[in-house]
């Protein structure tokens, strides 16, 4: 006769959650992942689409990480290896909208009288500041990512868009296409900021700026 054991009715769920993460770190449960299919001869492929990291995560982006991390890990019990590539997106009007406000800014002029190189330079300093709070939540929520920088750059762990060889590959691709011939020179109505000067993606007229 099969014994089965007595089920705790009174779970504490946040203390069950910190038992798996635990789990999953001592046995190195995503090390194990990745080293059985390595060589299995299927990859999936997974580059993120990169958060910006000078604001910090909310729930909608809770949402989008578990639902990435449930297709990850289909493939994964599929047999596929998934190399899972993190990343920062370090770049663009959300960045600079935040140190304007640091900075207390109001238009572009403004920008040019403080000195173009000392603004980049603090949207520089913004731009990662809350990696750590991104980095645990994704950790709480299960999400595996390789995103631990070496101590030399970014050459291991995740892109950021703001590295040379990051954009340096941006390039490469657009050679690529226009040497296939499928770059044209056309015209494409976009929403248009006055106040920066620039035009503006879905994304930035949601914002509200």
């Amino acid at each position: 006769m099969t014994v089965f054991e007595e089920v705790n009715l009174k779970v504490k769920f946040p203390e069950l959650e910190e038992d798996v993460l635990k789990f999953w770190e001592k046995e190195k449960v995503f090390e194990k992942t990745q080293d059985l299919r390595k060589n299995s001869g299927q990859n999936f492929v997974f580059l993120e689409g990169p958060p910006t990291a000078n604001g910090l995560p909310h729930p909608g982006h809770i949402l989008t990480r578990v639902l990435k991390d449930v297709v990850l890990r289909f493939k994964t019990m599929q047999g596929y290896y998934v190399p899972r590539k993190g990343g920062w997106d370090t770049h663009g009007l959300p960045v600079e909208l935040e140190v304007e406000k640091e900075l207390d800014l109001k238009t572009k002029k403004d920008i040019e009288a403080y000195g173009i190189e000392k603004f980049n330079e603090k949207c520089r300093e913004s731009v990662l500041r809350y990696e750590g709070e991104w980095k645990k939540i994704s950790e709480r929520v299960g999400f595996w990512l390789d995103m631990e920088r070496d101590g030399n750059g970014y050459h291991g762990g995740p892109y950021i868009t703001m590295r040379d060889e990051y954009i340096e590959s941006v390039w490469w691709s657009l050679k690529q296409a226009w040497d296939k011939g499928l770059l044209v020179k056309s015209h494409y109505v976009v929403p248009w900021c006055t106040r920066c000067g620039t035009s503006l993606s879905s994304h930035e007229v949601a914002l509200g700026s």
